[in-house]
């Protein structure tokens, strides 16, 4: 298996906008639902391919905080999807060495969903091949804004915060900031998904639909990455480090970190 200290231009952290179920499904004539479950066994094939390519991270945004505006029949087809998604799969992800963490706010969601997206974080807690974390219910302000209450709760004077002291309240606070950020889909927009970790993060703008999006459309989306020079508000070929923020998250490949 690849490792990222074998290839360097692999970036450790993914964070991926699955856009695109209900569009596909309507070019097919199917329901929204039907496109939703392809997306899942979409996401799969994607976990086992960046996991394949030494991704030490791979973040998606699952169920956003503004998804409940949508029809009550879709948001329950989610929930129910979400479900049987972890029944069918969670045993072979474990099996590949993925460690599954949640990021969101789950005091919303229903006692059924919230004991199985937490049963599926404690039951990989062992596993360092990847993390793969779960956005559900969540948006990227008001990780800032919970991340701004529990300073406040733990007591941190207002000039005692900087960046690296909020960062250390955010949901994600265990993992770097992402390297690469990829949306499918064609929208050309970030959605209020990660959006303090996002700062120096590459975009990736795919017109790929998110079920029909494999091993090579990640390829493509890394060789764009690799391409590219980061620069992290350097002149040029000097700038080095990975950002002002998660810069010394260990990688899940040791073992260490929580």
């Amino acid at each position: 298996m690849a490792t990222p200290s074998q290839t360097p231009s692999v970036p450790r952290h993914i964070a991926i906008v699955m856009d695109g179920n209900g569009r596909w499904a309507r070019k097919r004539f199917m329901p929204r639902g039907l496109g939703h479950k392809a997306g899942v066994d979409a996401l799969v094939k994607v976990v086992q391919a960046a996991a394949d390519r030494g991704v030490g991270f791979l973040t998606v945004f699952a169920f956003s905080s503004e998804n409940w505006k949508r029809p009550e029949e879709e948001v329950s087809g989610l929930m129910s999807l979400l479900l049987v998604a972890l029944s069918k799969h969670l045993t072979r992800l474990k099996a590949d060495g993925v460690r599954i963490r949640i990021a969101g706010d789950l005091e919303n969601v229903s006692e059924k969903v919230r004991h199985a997206l937490l049963d599926a974080e404690a039951s990989t807690c062992d596993n360092h091949r990847l993390v793969l974390t779960v956005a559900f219910n969540y948006g990227g302000r008001w990780d800032i804004v919970q991340a701004c209450q529990k300073a406040v709760d733990a007591g941190l004077r207002g000039d005692a915060l900087d960046e690296a002291a909020l960062s250390r309240f955010m949901a994600m606070s265990y993992a770097p900031d992402p390297d690469l950020f990829i949306r499918t889909g064609g929208e050309v927009r970030l959605s209020n998904f990660l959006l303090w970790q996002s700062a120096y993060a590459e975009l990736v703008f795919s017109d790929c639909l998110w079920p029909d999006f494999d091993a090579g459309e990640l390829d493509r989306a890394i060789a764009a990455y690799a391409a590219r020079e980061r620069r992290f508000g350097d002149v040029g070929s000097s700038g080095k480090g990975d950002g002002a923020i998660g810069a010394n998250v260990p990688s899940p490949h040791t073992g260490e970190g929580s």
